[in-house]
């Protein structure tokens, strides 16, 4: 008989939640203090962890929120009267 899989820990330490962002421990403190990631603090050090579904909630809201730039902010430009798109990092007009 096969072994089961480890079930995933319900909580997660801040540099766990750094790691699956690949981003700073710094980064997700601040999200944390912001209340921009949901997360609650345990014991005498209060010591921070964040729910897996809190994480996977932010990282669902991260995309919707991506999408709605992306929708806003397209590459093209409707008219020359437009101008140049601040975005575009190359500096060139595509419009020609």
């Amino acid at each position: 008989m096969a072994p089961e899989p480890a079930a995933s820990p319900r909580f997660l330490q801040l540099a766990d939640v750094a790691e699956i962002l690949n981003a700073s421990a710094a980064q997700v403190y601040a999200l944390v203090r912001s209340g921009e990631l949901p997360a609650i603090k345990i014991g005498g050090r209060g010591q921070w962890r964040v729910e897996a579904t809190q994480l996977e909630a932010y990282i669902a809201r991260m995309y919707e929120e991506t999408r709605e730039f992306v929708d806003s902010h397209r590459f093209g430009r409707s008219s020359p009267e437009d101008g140049p798109d601040p975005d575009d990092e190359t500096g060139d007009d595509p419009g020609g």
